[in-house]
């Protein structure tokens, strides 16, 4: 597995990693586990994807914006742990903001499924929930957490 050389075949490139935006880490290790904080579709500082699913935002729009959180959560594990020191993904959390009648979350969530599959290959397999919320902040469209287990010697 060679995530850079993944993203580099897929034309992508990690982001700067992005600061808190409230009194917490980014990444949070505890024993051999890593928690990744909520990533929002923001790029380098530039903010993406703000609105609603179903109403400003479409469905093909809503998987793009996963696909930019999943990238922003790599490039924290990029920057704060390395890839390889990392067992696999576990679980990811993902949180979206829709129109009333729309439901199509699973395929959204799929952009970073699908983008953690094709960077960490099998060491991206993980579970997953979806939760429709009211809010998110900024007015963003959808966000994401995330956790990794990590090698023992990963220190």
């Amino acid at each position: 597995m060679d995530p850079l050389k993944n993203l580099k075949e897929l034309k992508l490139e990690l982001p700067e990693v992005s600061t808190p935006g409230g009194s917490y880490v980014p990444v949070n290790i505890r024993g051999n586990i890593a928690y990744i904080a909520i990533q929002l579709p923001i790029k380098n500082g530039a903010f993406f994807y703000q609105g609603r699913l179903g109403n400003e935002i479409s469905t093909e729009e809503g998987s793009s914006a996963m696909e930019h959180c999943a990238l922003n959560v790599l490039a924290h594990i990029n920057d704060k742990i390395g890839f390889d020191k990392i067992v696999g993904l576990n679980h990811i959390d993902v949180y979206y903001q829709s129109a009333e009648n729309w439901d199509d979350a699973p395929r959204v969530v799929d952009g970073a499924s699908d983008l953690f599959l094709k960077v960490l290959e099998e060491k991206g397999r993980h579970s997953r929930a979806i939760f429709g919320v009211e809010k998110l902040p900024f007015n963003f469209s959808v966000g994401l957490t995330a956790s990794f287990t990590l090698t023992e010697e990963w220190n």
